[in-house]
């Protein structure tokens, strides 16, 4: 009896210090929410942290979403050789990229660069009691500190999802075009004929601002919740990028479920 006991207790332990800890991230939301007000009436703030989470990400998105649209030509084109339909490219490359490879690549992207330099940030002013120092002098550290990095994040995430899928159609012309010969009109016109803007472009942004307040959101928290120590911020930045991870994939299976079978 008492080995059965120290059986539940061993893995109920772990999950309820997860529903502890999800409990306090939905406390902290509502703080952010409570407090976006204040922080957006200071466009300033939030325009220095879309630079710094967005502007700054720019370079491993476009070159990331350049190789990954070549290599999904390169790959697409072989298969659809296959079967006599390698003038379909350029409709393969565009749907892969705005409906899923695009917001999907880019969040991973956004929480590796972003996501972990918030949690740091957060964390070592944490560690260096400039949150302490802010609530000694009134000043709220939600508001002014987390809630401007909050809406940075989620601001920037669709507009570097766009960006990702455009460089990733870019090169997928480069490869079919310029290197396989496909013909540029038939390329160009049958993309434009099969995407959908509202059914495959608007999905595809509503799963980037998804992906972004997510990440945007566990990036603050771990940031907020981590321990004022070396060793505490290495583990929150590394919870960040893991966690980030994992919602994104879970939550694009959702939204894909939702938005294009119907469920």
């Amino acid at each position: 009896m008492n080995d059965f006991v120290n059986l539940i207790s061993r893995f109920g332990q772990p999950l309820t210090n997860s529903l502890i800890k999800l409990g306090f991230a939905c406390r902290f939301l509502i703080a952010i929410l409570r407090h976006s007000a204040t922080a957006l009436l200071r466009p300033r703030l939030t325009i220095r942290e879309v630079w710094f989470a967005g502007v700054l990400s720019v370079l491993i998105i476009a070159v990331s979403g350049l190789f990954v649209g070549m290599v999904l030509a390169l790959q697409g084109y072989d298969t659809l050789q296959r079967f006599g339909a390698s003038s379909s490219l350029g409709i393969l490359v565009a749907l892969s990229l705005v409906r899923e490879l695009g917001p999907v690549v880019a969040g991973l992207l956004f929480a590796s660069r972003a996501g972990s330099a918030i949690t740091a940030e957060i964390g070592l002013m944490k560690t260096t009691e400039q949150l302490s120092a802010m609530e000694m002098m009134a000043v709220n550290p939600i508001a002014r500190v987390v809630a401007p990095r909050f809406w940075g994040g989620v601001i920037s995430m669709p507009l570097l999802a766009a960006m990702f899928s455009a460089m990733g159609i870019f090169g997928g012309y480069l490869i079919g075009v310029q290197l396989l010969g496909l013909d540029e009109g038939s390329f160009w016109s049958q993309m434009q004929g099969s995407v959908d803007f509202r059914l495959d472009v608007m999905n595809g942004v509503i799963k980037s601002i998804f992906f972004g307040f997510a990440v945007s959101l566990i990036a603050v928290f771990e940031g907020y919740d981590a321990p004022p120590t070396a060793e505490g911020i290495s583990s929150a930045t590394t919870r960040t990028v893991v966690t980030s991870a994992l919602v994104i994939l879970a939550l694009d299976f959702i939204l894909t479920a939702f938005m294009f079978r119907g469920v």
